[in-house]
C-alpha cells in the first residue's frame, strides 16, 4: 500500500467532505460543543480548509473539508497536509468526489523525498484502500519526481538508463542503450556531440514494450543530466537547478511505467537520449556545425541549446516508424516560462485535434495545459547562412516556438505530434505539490492515452 493510507476497517475519525454552500446548514445540525468550537476557532468555509471538530476526550472527532467547485483532489491533498497524524475515513455520503480522486490527491500529499535526510515526522493516514489507477498514477509521479530532485553526483546518463533498466525488467520490455563512441558508429551524432565533454559517456536509451500489431506510441524525453550551458557557460544562479533539466526524461519514463502498470492495449517505445553538457577540452563549440540523424546540418549558435540538438536525433528515429502518436516533453526554454510561469506546460502541436484533447484533459484533471502557436514565419528565426538550421537564432523573440519549430523539423512523417516544453519543478509547496521536481503534465497525458487506446479515466 502507498504510504499514508492504512487498511480499512480499524478505528479512525470521518472527515467530512462538503460543498462551502453546504456548509452552515451541515454546521447547524452538529452538536451545540462542536458548532461553538467552529465559531470560536473562526473557521471560513473556503475551498481547501480543513477544520478539526472536538470530542468528549480532547481528541478531535472529525473533520470537515470545504470543496473546490468543481472538486479536485488538490482538496483533499490539501486536507492531508493539514490534519494532525490520526487516522481518517472519508465521509461523502453526497458522493462529491471518488475515490480514486481522494486516494491520488491524499497519495501525492504524502510524497516525501527522503533519499539524502530521513523524515520521521508522523503523518495522518487515511483509511482506504487506494484503487488501482490512483496507485499507478501515484507511482509514476513518484518516480519522476525522485529522478528530478536527486543531484547530478548521484544521477547521470548512467544511472539514468539504469533506472529505464529496472523498469524494463519489471514489465517485461526490450532495452537497447547506445553508449559513448557507439553513438555515433549507429548514426546519433548530435547526441554524441553534446555528451562528448562529459567524463560520463552519453547514452541514447531505447525501451520497447508491448504486442506487436497494436497502436504505436512513442514518447520522447530529454534527458540532460545536467547543463552548465556548455561553452556558452551558464551563470551560476542560473545552473543551480540544473539537476532537473533531465525533467523530460523523467516524465516520460514515468508515463512509460504507467502505460506499462496499466497494460494499455499499445506497441510502446521510449527513447531518451540522456548526456550531460559539460565544459571541456571536448567541448562543441559556438560556430560549429554539427550533424543530425535526420541528415539535417545545425549551426551552433549557442551551446546552451543544446536539448533541441540531442532531441533532434530521437526524434527523427522515432519518426522514421511513423507512429500512431508521438510525444516528446522537455525542459527546453526560460521563454517558456516567462510566458507562463512556473505551473503551465506549453503546449505545441500541428494536430488542433489532439491539442484540445489535450486541454481538456488538463481542465478537468485540474492540471492545466496552454497551447502556443507553432508560428511558421518564425522560421526564419533559426536559420543558418551556412547550415540547414541555427540551434538558437540570432533574435531574442518567441525562443519558446522558435524551439518548437526547430523539433519539428524532425518530425516529418508522423500525422499525430505533439511536444511538452515543461519546468518540472515546482517553485513553491502547493497543497499535493511539494517544492521540488515535478511530473508536469503526466496525468492529462496519461488520460490521453487511455481515451485514445483503450482503457479508464479519472483522476
Amino acid at each position: 500500500m502507498l504510504e499514508g493510507f492504512v487498511a480499512p476497517g480499524g478505528e479512525s475519525r470521518p472527515l467530512r467532505l462538503l460543498r462551502a454552500a453546504d456548509y452552515e446548514g451541515w454546521k447547524a445540525a452538529r452538536p451545540e460543543a462542536v458548532r461553538s468550537w467552529l465559531e470560536f476557532t473562526g473557521f471560513e468555509p473556503a475551498p481547501g480548509r480543513v477544520a478539526l471538530h472536538p470530542g468528549g476526550d480532547g481528541e478531535p472527532a472529525g473533520a470537515v473539508l470545504i470543496l473546490s467547485d468543481p472538486p479536485t483532489l488538490w482538496d483533499v491533498a490539501a486536507a492531508a497536509e493539514g490534519l494532525p497524524p490520526r487516522t481518517f475515513s472519508i465521509d461523502d455520503p453526497d458522493r462529491l468526489l471518488d475515490a480514486e480522486a481522494a486516494a491520488l490527491g491524499w497519495a501525492l500529499a504524502s510524497y516525501r523525498f527522503t533519499r539524502y535526510r530521513r523524515d520521521d515526522r508522523p503523518r495522518p493516514l487515511l483509511a482506504l484502500r487506494p484503487p488501482a489507477r490512483a496507485r499507478i498514477l501515484a507511482e509514476a509521479v513518484f518516480l519522476a519526481r525522485d529522478l528530478v530532485n536527486t543531484p547530478a553526483s548521484d544521477l547521470g546518463p548512467g544511472e539514468l538508463a539504469e533506472t529505464a533498466s529496472d523498469l524494463a525488467r519489471e514489465f517485461g520490455a526490450g532495452i537497447d542503450i547506445l553508449v559513448g563512441e557507439e553513438l555515433r558508429e549507429k548514426n546519433y551524432p548530435a547526441v554524441w556531440a553534446v555528451g562528448r565533454a562529459s567524463d560520463r559517456a552519453p547514452r541514447l536509451i531505447d525501451l520497447r514494450w508491448g504486442a506487436a500489431g497494436r497502436p504505436k506510441l512513442t514518447l520522447v524525453g530529454k534527458g540532460v543530466c545536467f547543463d552548465t550551458g556548455g561553452l556558452d557557460l551558464k551563470p551560476a544562479s542560473a545552473m543551480r537547478l540544473m539537476k532537473k533539466d533531465m525533467g523530460g526524461a523523467a516524465l516520460m519514463l514515468g508515463l512509460a511505467r504507467a502505460v506499462m502498470a496499466a497494460e494499455l492495449p499499445v506497441r510502446l517505445r521510449l527513447l531518451v537520449p540522456a548526456v550531460e553538457n559539460a565544459v571541456g577540452g571536448a567541448a562543441f563549440r559556438p560556430g560549429d556545425v554539427l550533424a543530425t540523424r535526420k541528415g539535417l546540418t545545425v549551426e551552433i549558435g549557442n551551446t546552451d541549446a543544446e536539448g533541441r540538438l540531442v532531441l533532434a536525433d530521437a526524434l527523427a528515429e522515432a519518426d522514421g516508424e511513423k507512429p500512431d502518436l508521438l510525444l516528446d516533453a522537455a525542459t527546453l526554454t526560460g521563454a517558456a516560462r516567462v510566458a507562463l510561469g512556473p505551473e503551465l506546460p506549453a503546449l505545441f502541436t500541428p494536430d488542433d485535434e489532439l491539442a484540445a484533447a489535450l486541454l481538456a484533459k488538463g481542465e478537468a484533471l485540474a492540471e492545466p495545459l496552454w497551447r502556443l502557436p507553432l508560428h511558421e514565419p518564425y522560421a526564419r528565426m533559426i536559420e543558418s547562412r551556412i547550415a540547414d538550421l541555427d540551434n538558437a537564432g540570432a533574435k531574442p523573440f518567441a525562443g519558446a516556438i522558435t524551439a518548437a519549430l526547430f523539433l519539428r523539423r524532425f518530425v516529418t512523417e508522423t500525422a499525430t505530434w505533439a511536444h511538452l516544453d515543461v519546468f518540472a519543478w515546482n517553485d513553491e509547496a502547493r497543497p499535493g505539490r511539494p517544492r521540488g521536481g515535478e511530473a508536469s503534465g503526466l496525468r492529462p497525458l496519461f488520460a490521453l492515452l487511455e481515451e485514445r487506446f483503450g482503457g479508464g479515466e479519472g483522476a
